[in-house]
């Protein structure tokens, strides 16, 4: 991989938007459920008037895309606007040295640390409009087609998710688990029977399981040839527990979008747990953190498969740094309806033969419109 690019920034504002669309079928995880679909982006202005956007994870709980936007507006933008910098890397820098004690003292560096990711793909997607090239070749990339997978494939007829998704181009598939275990493997029975035992198939137990609990159930999921095991253990659990659960299975483990900090992502990958490394840029490190992270992976032998289940902007933020970085790994993109991915997905709605191309528009492809944006979800009263 090659080094980030300088692109100086003199930024005049960094803006915050808040949006959400009410669901019509709850998304289901083992640890909870989400029941309306809120995204926060971010808009960076520089004194040039070029603008680029991001976006900040923001998934739970229900209150915290307007919390994490207050942040942006009265912690993160005063300390960028009417700043330089010679890139996004050295503005993510300023952002994260200014607010690490204040992320302690308040305790919430979660919130702290996906402000900043947010607002470092909003700078890298202003330097690429800028340069008039898409994000992907920008950073380096020699091409933007990337694999992608259906993702979050609840637990309630999860065959009929999966066929409308393979309609729709799709050749893998990431069902939910951890719901127990006898509706867990009648779910993969079904899945199988419905795809096929050749395509591929990932489960995600979204932290739901203890060691004991996961040596338990790993053996009875080994028979659907299973691409990989996602977050079976909490993602506090000390490396010795994954590295006992490795152990007792042929199923490759992956995780990933809980961690925060190339330090923690090094301890994951000295452990050599996981077989596929997730980290979910508008959670921690955007662009500039996140390289780092993706060449440590590449090296470790691992595959890098960028975490995602947000709206669109994060999501081809996230298409564009898998297509800069190269490897084999493929793009989460989530399957449930949701306006706020699909409407902003730009060249990520076609997909072919499990594949999309991110195109040659500037920067990530895709220029919002705000009050179109506000039309079609406005604020509830």
């Amino acid at each position: 991989m090659k080094p980030l690019p300088l692109a100086p920034l003199a930024l005049r504002s960094v803006e915050a938007f808040v949006f959400r669309w009410p669901v019509t079928t709850p998304v289901r995880t083992s640890f909870g459920t989400m029941r309306d679909r809120p995204a926060l982006f971010i808009r960076a202005t520089d004194v040039d008037g070029h603008s680029g956007w991001g976006e900040v994870w923001c998934n739970f709980p229900a209150c915290g895309a307007e919390h994490r936007a207050q942040l942006v507006t009265t912690v993160m933008a005063p300390l960028l606007e009417g700043s330089e910098f010679t890139g996004p890397l050295q503005a993510f820098e300023h952002l994260t040295r200014r607010t690490v004690v204040l992320a302690l003292q308040s305790g919430e560096p979660g919130p702290m640390a996906q402000t900043i990711a947010g607002i470092d793909l909003a700078l890298w997607d202003l330097c690429a409009r800028r340069a008039k090239q898409p994000l992907w070749r920008f950073l380096g990339g020699s091409s933007g087609r990337i694999g992608v997978y259906a993702s979050g494939i609840n637990p309630d007829q999860p065959e009929a998710m999966a066929l409308a998704k393979r309609s729709e181009g799709y050749d893998a598939f990431k069902l939910k688990v951890g719901f127990g275990v006898g509706r867990d493997l009648a779910n993969l029975h079904a899945m199988r029977e419905a795809i096929g035992p050749y395509a591929a198939l990932m489960v995600d137990a979204n932290q739901g399981w203890t060691l004991a609990q996961a040596i338990e159930v790993v053996p009875r999921l080994e028979r659907f040839n299973l691409g990989w095991l996602e977050e079976p253990l909490r993602a506090d659990r000390p490396w010795c527990e994954w590295q006992k659960l490795r152990a007792s299975t042929a199923l490759p483990l992956a995780a990933g979008e809980n961690i925060a900090g190339l330090q923690a992502f090094e301890d994951a990958l000295s452990a050599s747990a996981l077989s596929v490394v997730q980290p979910d840029a508008a959670k921690w490190g955007g662009i500039s953190g996140c390289w780092d992270v993706v060449a440590r992976v590449h090296a470790a032998g691992a595959r890098f498969c960028p975490h995602y289940l947000g709206a669109g902007i994060g999501l081809l933020a996230s298409g564009h740094l898998l297509a800069a970085t190269g490897g084999d790994g493929w793009l989460e993109v989530d399957a449930n309806e949701n306006p706020l991915r699909s409407m902003l997905s730009g060249a990520l709605d076609h997909v072919e033969a499990g594949r999309a191309d991110l195109g040659d528009a500037p920067g990530i492809g895709i220029d919002p419109d705000v009050e179109d944006l506000r039309r079609s979800f406005p604020t509830p009263p």
